[in-house]
Formats: structure tokens, C-alpha cells, sequence
């Protein structure tokens, strides 16, 4: 949707689990010499101020890393996701906030490639803005990701993670992650996939889960974190998932030492919790 911004979100409970996630799947990635490439469909702006505009106004971040900015009993991983914020907060005050391309950056090595989608044409503009000084590392396509991605699997290097993450505010982004990660799996079986979706209470979110895990896939993960109840009057986002196709054989055991956590710091009131499960290959 064009009118989306993430600006207004930036920093909140779902970019910490999109985040917290993403940043466990590069570090395993890059443990191999063989490079990769980091395939990111919807990119957004690549940073957001978090004191000014857009963010501002939600003030989402505050109930996000907002919650764990000041803490010292962070678990590693945890630990290692808020340290790489402050790269952009030197001055140790929380005004900025990273999108999902920096945290990919600052946890690939040289050899590796991004390649990053991102239709809104402002936001297209400052994301190519964010990167023009890691221009060799770094290829910014102003237009449609879900039809990018296509072209681009399988990548030369034969290994990739692509993350998939629309802003739902289109019932057709359903269907449309559903059927590029099918497709995907098809071009490419063996790449990495990681997929964020909110948990609303429209059917659409509530279904999507199940139907992802029917996919041809040799192995799965699935976590989500929920805030909160769900709104009596079915509106806002009480949380949010990622489905990760081939993930890590790691990963399962990092986030169960996270996830209670996560959820005890993060929860808003007494229907806070978390799912985790997988289908190993």
C-alpha cells in the first residue's frame, strides 16, 4: 500500500522479534566462508528518528526497545540485538532506530551482497540515500519486491536469506506471501526464508500460520510474541510472528531462552505469551 510508512512503527514489540530473529539468521550464515546474499522485498527507509515525524506521533517504540534500552539483565542475544541500535544512539539517549537492512549490514562480512526492495517512492529515495556509501555492497530497487524476488532466485552465490515482511495493510499481501514463498521454494529450495506477519484478529492473520506450514518445506520455525489481549473491538495488532523456512539448527534453542523473557518485558497485560515450534528437517 503506498500510503504505508513504517515510520510510524519503527521500534516497536514487532520490529524487536523481526529483529532479535534476523540478526540470529546472518550471524549463522556468516559462520560458513562461502558468501551470501541478503534479500530484503520490502526494505522501508533503512532508519527512522524516533524523537521527530512519523514515529513520534505512535510513540510505538516506547512499548519496544523502548522496554529494554535501559536494562542489564538482557539475555546475549537480546543483548547483542540493542547494542547494534546504539550504533545509530552513540550518546547512549534512544533517538533513532535501524530497519532491517542496517542490522543486516552491520552483521554481514565484505563478501556478502544486499539487495533491497522498496516500492513507496519516498521512502525508496531515503533508503538508497541511507546506503550510497556501501554502494558496492549494496543494490537499492526502487519497485515491487514481491515481483523482484523472482528475478533474483537462485542467486549466484547459491545461498541466501530473504526476508518478507509487507505491511498487511492489503488482504491481497496474504496471498501474496503465501504464494512468493511457495514459488520461491520452487526457484530455490535451499535458501533461507524468514516471514513477519502481524497477529490481528481479521482471519486472514489468523490463518496464515497453519498455511504456511504446508508448504514443501524440508524444516520450519515458527515464533511469535503476543503483548497483549486481543482489542474487544478486534482493532490494532496485539502481536506479531515470523515463519522461518530452513532456519538455523540453532535457533529453536537461542529463542526458548529469550522468549520468556521477551515476553514478561514486553507483555501488557495477563494475555502476553509466546508460541514457539519447529518441524525439523
Amino acid at each position: 500500500m503506498l500510503s504505508y510508512r513504517h515510520a510510524f512503527h519503527a521500534g516497536n514489540h514487532a520490529d524487536v522479534l523481526k529483529h532479535l530473529v534476523l540478526v540470529q539468521l546472518t550471524r549463522y550464515l556468516g559462520q560458513k566462508d562461502k558468501p551470501y546474499w541478503y534479500i530484503d522485498t520490502h526494505a522501508g527507509a533503512g532508519a527512522y528518528a524516533l524523537d521527530s515525524g512519523y514515529a513520534a506521533k505512535l510513540a510505538e517504540y516506547k512499548e519496544g526497545i523502548g522496554r529494554l534500552w535501559g536494562r542489564n539483565d538482557l539475555p546475549a542475544p537480546l543483548a547483542e540485538y540493542v547494542e547494534l541500535v546504539r550504533r545509530l544512539n552513540p550518546d547512549r539517549r534512544l533517538q533513532a532506530y535501524p530497519g532491517s537492512p542496517y542490522f543486516a549490514l552491520w552483521t554481514m562480512r565484505g563478501q556478502d551482497r544486499l539487495r533491497l526492495f522498496e516500492l513507496h517512492s519516498k521512502d525508496a529515495r531515503l533508503l538508497q540515500e541511507n546506503f550510497q556509501d556501501a554502494s558496492k555492497q549494496v543494490i537499492v530497487e526502487a519497485g515491487d519486491g514481491f515481483a523482484g524476488l523472482k528475478a533474483l532466485l537462485p542467486p549466484p552465490p547459491r545461498r541466501a536469506l530473504v526476508l518478507i515482511d509487507p505491511s498487511y495493510e492489503e488482504k491481497q499481501d496474504y496471498e501474496r506471501v503465501f504464494h512468493t514463498l511457495k514459488d520461491s521454494l520452487t526457484r530455490f529450495p535451499g535458501g533461507s526464508y524468514a516471514l513477519w506477519y502481524p497477529q490481528l484478529t481479521r482471519l486472514d492473520a489468523h490463518e496464515l500460520p497453519p498455511r504456511l506450514k504446508r508448504l514443501p518445506a524440508k524444516s520450519w520455525l515458527h515464533v511469535a510474541l503476543r503483548v497483549k489481549e486481543p482489542a474487544a473491538d478486534g482493532f490494532g495488532m496485539h502481536g506479531s510472528g515470523m515463519f522461518i523456512v530452513n532456519p538455523p539448527w540453532t535457533l529453536h534453542d537461542t529463542l526458548a531462552g529469550v522468549m520468556p523473557y521477551l515476553a514478561q518485558v514486553l507483555g501488557l497485560d495477563a494475555g502476553a505469551g509466546f508460541v514457539l515450534e519447529q518441524q525439523a528437517g
